[in-house]
């Protein structure tokens, strides 16, 4: 069902204040247009006919953003479909990395730096408890998907990331986690490390803070999140599909939009409950804004041996191993778009006769429908 309100309306009717503002980059302005644009004429689009009853419409481009509330579907099908073929017949185990709030005014003049520093803290952590022999003495592997937000469009960068129960030892077999379980490693232990290592890549990268700022991230406390695994592979996909291609809004949670203000749905994880908020369009535009990745950013990434430069062959040597089955990675191919019926006729499929850019399609190519179904 097409939502009552979307980002885009909000941004639409703010846009010459978002045009004017010193407050947001050159790169948000861009993101932010092209989500105002989407599925609009600025885009251009396409004539589609139907061969039996001639009925014609006119269809406009998507902007492919990933921020877009209206353009993650297929973007997130396509990702699941080729996960599908990569899982392995083992647990997964939910590792929710966090880091404290006075890092965040860090991640306003550059994220790149602190996202970067968070995967690579989590990963480093993940990876030498797997290797560590108290532990698992094996090399494992890590899908990790970055979140910058909160319910409320604060900003609060976060990693969920999925962790199979186990891994590769030294001579290649697999070796299952002594998890019992109930979790992956000791998540006090995991906190302590993940903060210790945070703090070196942040005194690393941001060399003027001032010695007080990294003393004080030592005297907060830092929490890993770590869930119980999962059921199994369904499971495991069900997740990817809820977060992987997840933006910090999505146009349903949308309530109310007028000149005043933008009014969404929210969850208190404090207490559970669900609440209202409503914010000035402008107020709701920057913490918008604050979540939009550089350009090029990988927000999605893969580690150990189900990173692509390893997975190729350590997935199907785990398969051989714990299912006896001989299996191989297929490079998937951007799926096209599926045919569409016609609508008045339910017969043929449209076929697209002509393409259009922004200056619109002619007017000879107006909406046409068969006489039996006109009003």
């Amino acid at each position: 069902m097409r939502p009552a309100c979307e980002v885009a309306q909000v941004i639409d009717q703010e846009w010459d204040s978002i045009n004017s503002s010193v407050v947001l980059n050159v790169w948000q302005k861009r993101t932010l247009r092209l989500l105002r644009d989407c599925r609009t004429s600025a885009m251009g689009g396409h004539v589609d006919r139907c061969p039996d009853c001639s009925y014609t419409r006119i269809s406009y481009n998507s902007c492919r953003n990933r921020h877009c509330p209206k353009c993650q579907v297929m973007a997130k099908e396509d990702w699941v479909q080729a996960r599908k073929e990569e899982l392995l017949p083992v647990p997964y185990f939910h590792v929710v990395f966090t880091m404290p709030e006075q890092i965040n005014r860090l991640c306003l003049f550059a994220p790149a730096k602190v996202y970067d520093t968070l995967f690579a803290s989590a990963w480093s952590t993940i990876s030498d408890f797997a290797a560590d022999t108290k532990h698992l003495s094996a090399r494992t592997g890590m899908i990790a998907v970055l979140h910058t937000w909160g319910q409320n469009l604060s900003l609060h960068p976060h990693l969920h990331c999925i962790v199979p129960g186990g891994g590769l030892n030294a001579s290649g077999n697999w070796k299952t986690a002594r998890s019992n379980g109930k979790y992956l490693f000791p998540v006090k232990a995991l906190s302590k490390v993940f903060r210790a290592r945070m703090v070196a890549l942040l005194r690393k990268h941001f060399p003027n803070e001032e010695k007080a700022f990294f003393e004080g991230l030592f005297k907060t406390e830092w929490v890993v999140y770590a869930k119980r695994p999962f059921g199994g592979p369904k499971q495991v996909i069900d997740y990817l599909g809820r977060y992987t291609h997840k933006i910090a809004i999505s146009n349903h949670r949308l309530t109310t939009v007028t000149d005043e203000q933008v009014s969404f749905r929210y969850k208190n994880y404090r207490n559970g409950q669900q609440g209202l908020l409503s914010l000035s369009p402008l107020e709701f535009i920057r913490r918008f804004a604050q979540h939009i990745l550089p350009k090029g950013f990988v927000r999605i990434r893969h580690y150990g041996i189900l990173s692509s430069r390893t997975k190729s062959k350590a997935i199907p040597s785990i398969h051989l191993q714990l299912s006896n089955k001989i299996m191989t990675i297929q490079k998937q191919e951007r799926r096209k778009a599926p045919p569409v019926l016609c609508p008045c006729c339910k017969k043929a499929t449209l076929q697209t006769i002509m393409r259009f850019d922004h200056r619109g399609p002619p007017d000879t190519c107006s909406v046409i429908k068969p006489s039996k179904y006109a009003a």
